[in-house]
Order: C-alpha cells, then sequence, then structure tokens
C-alpha cells in the first residue's frame, strides 16, 4: 500500500475529507501524539474495519503538558511515523504545527473535565485534562469523524473524553482499544523509549502489580492495594504515584461497600519515564 498523504493545513484536511464524504465514504479518526508503535496500529488497524477512510492525527499537544514536563524532549519521528503507516491503508496523516492549531497561541476558551479531571493524573498533572478535552473537540470539528479511537490504557483520558461527547452532544462514536501490551507484559508506551535496559525490566513491576491486585479481588479493597502496592514496593527503581480503584461509571474512587466491577489505576516513575497502566477487575 502506498504512504498516507500528509496533510498540514486545517483547510487542506477539511476539503479533502469533504472530498471524500461528498463519495459517500465514512471516516476514522486515530488521534495521536506521534513516536507510532504497535499499540497505535491496533487503533488503525480497527480503525480500518470501521471506516472507508483512515485518518491518523499527528500533534504533540502543548496545552496538555506542564512547565516540568516533557513536551520539549517527546520523541518525534514523522518519517519513521509514516513508514510505519503505510501498510496499513491510512489515507491521510494530519500533522498540524502548533501555530496552525493554536495561531494565537493557546486558546481563550478551553473545554474543562470537572471533578474528575482534577483527581488521579489530574492531580499530579495540573491543567492536563483540560489541554487534552480542548484538543480532542479541536480534532473532532476539524475531521468530523464517524468514529474515534481511544484507548483503554489512557483510562481517565477514555473517561472524559467519552463523557465530553455525551454532555456536549458531539456526532462521533467513541471505540474503545483495549491495552496493547509488550510479551513480558508491559504496557506499550512511547515512553517507554526513554527506558534503559535496567528501568525497562523495573517497568514490568506495573503490570505484575494489576495481576496481583487481580489476585486478590475477593477479599476486599485494602487486600486488593496491599497486595498491588508489595509488589511495587520491591522494585527500587519505580517510585509510585498513585494506586487506586475507581468505580468506572463514575471514576471516583470506591470503598470498602463496593460489589462488582472496579477499575485499578496505577501511575509511576521509572528512571526518566512516567508511566501508567490499569486494568479491571471484579470486587465481591
Amino acid at each position: 500500500m502506498s504512504s498516507p498523504v500528509v496533510v498540514e493545513a486545517i483547510a487542506g484536511i477539511r476539503s479533502e475529507l469533504a472530498s471524500a464524504r461528498s463519495a459517500g465514504k465514512t471516516v476514522a479518526l486515530v488521534p495521536t501524539l506521534g513516536a507510532l508503535h504497535q499499540g497505535h496500529l491496533a487503533h488503525v488497524e480497527r480503525a480500518r474495519e470501521l471506516a472507508d477512510v483512515v485518518v491518523v492525527s499527528i500533534f504533540v499537544n502543548p496545552l496538555q503538558f506542564g512547565a516540568n514536563e516533557d513536551l520539549a524532549k517527546y520523541p518525534r519521528d514523522l518519517d519513521g511515523d509514516l513508514a510505519l503507516l503505510a501498510p496499513h491503508g491510512v489515507e491521510y496523516v494530519f500533522a498540524p504545527t502548533a501555530a496552525e492549531m493554536y495561531p494565537d497561541g493557546g486558546t481563550q476558551v478551553k473545554v474543562t473535565g470537572g471533578q474528575v479531571a482534577s483527581l488521579l493524573e489530574g492531580r499530579s498533572r495540573p491543567g492536563h485534562f483540560d489541554g487534552v478535552l480542548t484538543v480532542v473537540a479541536k480534532l473532532l470539528q476539524i475531521v468530523q469523524p464517524n468514529v474515534v479511537t481511544f484507548g483503554q490504557k489512557d483510562a481517565q483520558q477514555l473517561f472524559l473524553v467519552q463523557r465530553m461527547v455525551r454532555d456536549l452532544n458531539i456526532a462521533v462514536e467513541v471505540e474503545v482499544i483495549e491495552t496493547v501490551r509488550e510479551a513480558d507484559g508491559v504496557a506499550m508506551s512511547s515512553r517507554n523509549r526513554y527506558l534503559g535496559p535496567n528501568e525497562r525490566k523495573a517497568a514490568r513491576a506495573l503490570s505484575r502489580a494489576l495481576e496481583a491486585a487481580q489476585s486478590a479481588s475477593d477479599r476486599g479493597i485494602d487486600t486488593v492495594l496491599a497486595a498491588a502496592q508489595s509488589v511495587l514496593m520491591d522494585e527500587k527503581l519505580v517510585t509510585l504515584d498513585y494506586l487506586k480503584v475507581v468505580n468506572p461509571k463514575t471514576f471516583l474512587p470506591v470503598d470498602d461497600s463496593h460489589r462488582g466491577l472496579a477499575r485499578v489505576l496505577i501511575a509511576a516513575q521509572v528512571g526518566p519515564a512516567r508511566l501508567i497502566d490499569n486494568d479491571s477487575l471484579y470486587l465481591n
């Protein structure tokens, strides 16, 4: 298959997709920050099944990075991304500059995520989800896809995007893509590129902690948290940020009275990389 057509201008991608829609074609959007890997290809493959035209957006969004975060050094490799996408039937890569997306240097109007956006990742990264939701809203307005893919690995982001789409009556279907893992269980992430060999080995503790939580799910929330935390504490290169169990319907922390589906969430610093992971479990 041929390489995708790269479009940098908002007017350009709108024009291209208007022609596709006039021919009766449906559109799927796969939003990314670039530095693509096999996890992203799972999104592309599912998008290919769901729509006639697939658009992958590649944009390192400055609004979602804090002052002390890795915006400047976030991995960027457009040529590598295009080579990875070429065999997968992606028609367009929308790769705008920051000036194209934010000609005034930012936005006067932003989308905010409410209470949930201030918890967990939002507490550790103030303003992060406002930046995410604002750029997602812009991308949905620009591309106007029939379906958009989001990954379960970023569970809080997924929850907030789904809530935004529902609350603001945005006409798009959100397709959830399950977390794609390496052979040793580590969730695929562009930030894994930051890890040295020992740090990469240490990163396995996150998925092993989730497995420990699963094994303890019939013994109450305190045992679930203790089982996961014991795995993480044994790994000296892992510095835990948070370990929480939330109700997937509200994304608020559960207590001992909760029964049924829940989701356990981990965020930790592993060397230079801040990594997140999560999994569902059934408390009884």
